[in-house]
This record gives C-alpha cells, structure tokens and sequence, in this order.
C-alpha cells in the first residue's frame, strides 16, 4: 500500500473507526488524508509498519519533546487544552515542515509499542485457562513483540473488575497507591477469576526486535508518545507500571528474528515450570511469512515440548480453529470493530487443541469471557 490515494483512504478509515473517543486524531486524520506530504510521510514506513497509529505516535513524540508548540496546545498529554477548530491544519503543517527528518526517522525506524497495561484484565484469566489447562503451577511467561515489558508485571496490577451486579471485585494485587490500577467491565454470565489465582509467575521474559529500557527518557518518551493523547489514566498507569517493573526480576531480549528465538529460551528454562507464549496486538505487525512461520514453529513446540499459546488479537487473526465466538452485548458508545478475541493454543492428548477465551476491548475497559 503505497499509493497516495490508498494512503488517505487508510487514514480516513482509521480516524472513522478507531477514533470516535479521540476527536484530536479523528481531525489529524482527515488531515493526513487531503495532504500528499503527509501522506507521502507515511509511506516512508516500512510496509509492515505501515500503520497510521506510527504516524499518529512520530507527531506525538515531537509534541512531547517539545519540539511543536504550535500543536502542542492541542494535546493535553503536553498541556494543552484547545479543541480543535479551524487552527489545527496550520499547526500541524508546521509541524511538519520543521520536524520532517525526525518524522522520517519515526516512520523508518520506530513500531508503535504501546505497552497497554489495561490489556491485563483479560491477560489475568488467560493465564489462569492456561495453568488449569496444563495443571502447572509455576508459568514461565515470554511476552512476544514486549515493547518495554510492562505487561510481564500483571500480577502486581491492581486489577478491579465490575460485574453485572454493579460491584467493584478486586484482584490481582491491592491498590496502594503505588501499584498500576486497571478497572474493566466484566461482561455476561461468565464466572469472575477466583480471588486465589492458583498460579505464579515464577519466570518473566521479553523478546522484541527493539526492547524499550524505561530507564532511557527519549525511549521512554516514545512509549508515552503511542498513547492517546486525551488518556491522563492510561499515562499514569504506565508510570506506575515502568516503575513497578524495575522492581521485578525479569529479562527483555532484543532479537532481529523473534520467532526464531523462542525455542532457545524454551529450552535454557529449568524443570517444573509451564512455558506460555503471549502475544497481545503483535500479529497485526507481522508479514505474512512470518505469522506462518510463527504457526508452525508454536505448534512443534507445544507438541514437542508442553508450549502454551495465549493470543488476543483481532479475531481473523487469533482464531484458526473454528469460527469465532459471537460478541457480547458492547458497554454504550463501544465499537465492535476493534474487540480482540482470546483464545489458548496447547497440546492435549498428542494433538493441538484450540481453545477461544473470551473477547475484551484492546485497551481492556471491558472483558466478556466465555
């Protein structure tokens, strides 16, 4: 994809459908959409990073490095507070004209690395299918494509879920003013997770092509820079989570072929602990090759050595086994369009068993398990 108009379709679409609760972007967008530069712009991202969000984060960054004034009085993640109006198209021109070789850099070299913390209202219960799957006690978790490796501290989240008598259910671990807080609507009829998880992580590891050290300000910053601007929550809960994180035993890896190596780390794991693979919003990155290749590489290694696959993707890309489950009934002013399906991928009997888990928002404001 890259031809200008298939460029600003792909914009248009995105600040149609993924942007109804972000009207700064949803207006950048449609911006984009009718400007060949910035089109142009994103071109410059490798094909498989061609996304609008790594446009969307590369003007960000700028905003957050204090290098766009002009735009920065729209983003309230730098302080500001203007809404947009008729101003936005020459503040962000601006931007662009000054910044262009930083934004090259971004689009060339840089993957939107979110990190979404919130993901684990619905990372917490698949771990949980996958030790009562496996019967293991003791998980090893390698979270593939970790970014910073935020998630690898989900038990050590203060996990609240609402349920559908419209109580607050604590899990995970208490709120103490230190530790990330997640709060998720937990959707249907669907048992709450038991309070005594049954379950620990004994081992926490990362593989990335580019791990992000929250020690480094300009990586760091680049984080923050991949979340939506108007989300002082979601901003606050990566803080807390980057600091818990520095307190945890754990290993981030960078490797240029990720699925080439999982079977080293599978393999240098002591005895007594249950390998899981997660993937959460990564396979949406991959080329084609390498999603087939990632396949089948999990499937040997469940069967060969007890792998287990946790996947929460969207659903044409998680769900290989059968159709995918129906949505839920979505909280008011919800898109389907994004929901992320869950499902646990293992060997069972000598064969692969395929498992769908339950659906969730990307962000985790709400989860519906099966």
């Amino acid at each position: 994809m890259d031809h200008p108009e298939e460029l600003a379709e792909l914009l248009r679409r995105f600040g149609r459908e993924e942007c109804a609760q972000e009207p700064l972007y949803a207006a950048l967008c449609e911006l984009a959409a009718e400007d060949a530069r910035l089109c142009a712009l994103l071109a410059e991202a490798p094909p498989e990073q061609r996304k609008v969000n790594l446009l969307l984060a590369a003007l960000h960054e700028r905003v957050l490095a204090g290098a766009a004034t002009e735009l920065a009085a729209y983003y309230p993640s730098a302080g500001g507070g203007r809404a947009v109006d008729s101003g936005l198209a020459a503040a962000l021109a601006a931007c662009v004209e000054r910044e262009w070789p930083a934004l090259v850099q971004h689009l060339r070299h840089g993957a939107t690395q979110t990190n979404e913390v919130a993901r684990g209202a619905a990372i917490w219960p698949a771990l949980g299918a996958a030790a009562a799957a496996t019967g293991a006690r003791h998980l090893a978790l390698l979270d593939f494509g970790c970014s910073a490796g935020l998630n690898l501290g989900v038990d050590r989240y203060a996990l609240r879920y609402r349920g559908d008598d419209g109580g607050w259910h604590a899990r995970g671990a208490a709120r103490d003013g230190r530790a990330a807080e997640i709060e998720s609507l937990w959707l249907g009829g669907a048992p709450l997770p038991p309070l005594d998880a049954g379950w620990r992580l004994a081992l926490r590891h990362g593989l990335d092509p580019a791990p992000v050290d929250v020690n480094d300000p300009a990586r760091l910053r680049w984080l923050q820079a991949c979340l939506w601007p108007h989300d002082a929550r979601r901003r606050e809960r990566l803080a807390r989570a980057a600091a818990q994180l520095q307190a945890l035993p754990h290993r981030l890896a960078r490797a240029d072929d990720c699925v080439a190596a999982i079977e080293p780390w599978l393999l240098g794991l002591p005895a007594g602990v249950q390998p899981v693979l997660l993937t959460s919003w990564v396979l949406y990155y991959l080329s084609p090759a390498d999603l087939a290749r990632l396949r089948v590489t999990v499937d040997r290694l469940a069967l060969g050595h007890g792998l287990a696959w946790i996947c929460g993707e969207l659903p044409a890309l998680s769900a290989r086994c059968g159709a995918a489950p129906p949505l839920p009934a979505m909280p008011a002013g919800e898109v389907a369009a994004s929901a992320t399906l869950w499902t646990l991928r293992h060997a069972r009997a000598g064969r692969i068993a395929e498992r769908h888990l339950g659906w969730s928002h990307p962000h985790g404001r709400w989860v519906a398990w099966l």
